[in-house]
């Protein structure tokens, strides 16, 4: 998956990916797809830790580990961004084939879309277990 310095096999206009000038246009569409792409991401990672913060400053310490399913969410969801900002820097490029053609190298974000769907799965079962427990503990 990961290689060691990738700029040195994709080529962008025969230039390796490490000393490509881009044009204004490039440019454009490589600040647009992060702005979308990596920026979507990266926003709800931060929005599920503020919430974990929220919850875990306002409400008594029978919802600390809501907060704290909220904090790992947004870890996992920061980790997945990451994993799609490094799928997305490459997506521009192309690559040698091993018969010398060039190729152009794009990748869905379908990987990126199931890790997130078994993250967020996984995630709203642990919290209707402790949603449950929740609502089972009695009172004092």
């Amino acid at each position: 998956m990961f290689q060691p310095n990738p700029e040195d096999y994709y080529t962008l206009r025969l230039h390796r990916a490490r000393s490509v000038v881009l044009t204004s246009s490039e440019l454009v569409e490589i600040r647009a797809s992060q702005r979308t792409f990596e920026g979507a991401y990266l926003r709800t990672a931060l929005s599920q830790f503020s919430f974990s913060l929220v919850v875990l400053k306002i409400f008594t310490s029978e919802f600390y580990p809501i907060g704290a399913l909220f904090a790992a969410y947004g870890a996992g969801v920061m980790l997945i961004a990451l994993y799609r900002r490094y799928e997305g820097n490459i997506q521009f490029f192309t690559e040698t084939d091993s018969l010398g053609g060039v190729r152009r190298r794009f990748r869905t974000s379908g990987n990126t879309v199931v890790m997130l769907t078994l993250l967020s799965l996984a995630a709203y079962v642990v919290l209707l277990v402790l949603t449950w427990r929740l609502s089972g503990t009695p009172k004092e």
